[in-house]
């Protein structure tokens, strides 16, 4: 049975434990979110023995090249030792401002004590000063003074209530990333760009459309946002306004219950659709081979539009996609 030593303990691994859970068993106090290899929140770095490939994947290799390794990934197979590694990889920052978008979305804004280098799109993980950690998609662009969260509300929610009832601008935060790879990459300018979002989802898209028209992209952008009634949509006059300015971008805004209209052909149509959004998208693009799709939300959401788009023609490395993974 390995052991991990770690803050001047011997924690005993067991059978099919990872060392997140082996540290958090013992009482050791390791930053997380996710616990599923994507936040990187759990980074750690080993001083000794060896750690698994698997555990490294994801992190840049200057990174590895210092035995950092994500803890939630790792079942150790020898004897490790290992040090609280993430601090040295967070960006410490403060609140300007919280404003509600509608009933669950909360938009925070955040300045920067020093540089924090990102792609619109990214997600970063957002640390409170007691250890407690939630990723979150930027939706700003690297210009701007202030980096932009958009906040699901959650009922009891630990750093979303905290977010809406506690913290006030100039409350200092600290941001550990950025991950991901659903970002804007030039070199192809003219090809038709589908993004597709529920919810929260939109962050990330709103972030990579105005990317890709600032870097002068000519071909067709379609925006694709969905949510459970109109009260969930947001940001609609701010998109209505883009494409109005960007004749090549399209904005199409769906909901699953209400007073909407049913799914349009027209590209344009201005007002609130009722339906699915796979339904809204294929209806109008039922073939899209030759594509580039970014597509974000929930998992399920995810899952099944990575499938329908695939199935209609856009090649599985065109897709790129985050799920919004659960806190733990």
């Amino acid at each position: 049975m390995p052991t991990l030593h770690c803050a001047g303990q011997d924690c005993p691994v067991r059978p099919g434990e990872t060392v997140l859970d082996c540290l958090l068993r013992h009482r050791i106090a390791v930053p997380h979110s996710c616990k599923a290899g994507a936040c990187q929140t759990c980074l750690v770095r080993a001083t000794s023995g060896v750690v698994p490939e698997a555990a490294q994947q994801g992190l840049r290799d200057t990174l590895r090249a210092q035995n950092y390794f994500l803890a939630c990934s790792c079942e150790p197979a020898e004897d490790l030792t290992v040090v609280l590694g993430g601090t040295a990889q967070r960006t410490a920052a403060r609140i300007v401002s919280l404003k509600p978008l509608n009933e669950t979305v909360l938009r925070v804004r955040l300045v920067f004590e020093a540089e924090f280098a990102y792609r619109p799109g990214q997600f970063a993980t957002l640390l409170r000063e007691d250890g407690l950690a939630r990723s979150y998609s930027l939706a700003s662009l690297p210009h701007e003074t202030e980096l932009e969260l958009h906040v699901r509300l959650i009922p009891g929610g630990a750093m979303s209530g905290w977010l809406r009832q506690t913290a006030l601008p100039g409350t200092p935060v600290w941001l550990q990333g950025p991950a991901g790879n659903c970002f804007y990459v030039p070199g192809a300018a003219g090809e038709p760009l589908l993004l597709a979002g529920a919810g929260t989802g939109l962050a990330p898209l709103y972030g990579i459309v105005r990317d890709a028209l600032r870097q002068g992209h000519t071909g067709e952008i379609h925006l694709f946002h969905g949510a459970l009634t109109t009260a969930g949509l947001y940001l609609t006059s701010e998109l209505l306004a883009l494409a109005q300015e960007h004749t090549n971008f399209h904005y199409v805004r769906s909901v699953l219950h209400g007073d909407a209209s049913p799914a349009s052909p027209e590209v344009d149509h201005p007002e609130v659709e009722q339906g699915e959004l796979a339904h809204s998208i294929l209806s109008r693009f039922p073939k899209l081979g030759g594509w580039k799709g970014y597509i974000c939300g929930d998992p399920a959401l995810v899952t099944m539009l990575k499938k329908k788009v695939f199935l209609a023609g856009m090649a599985s490395k065109a897709i790129y996609a985050d799920a919004f993974l659960p806190s733990a």
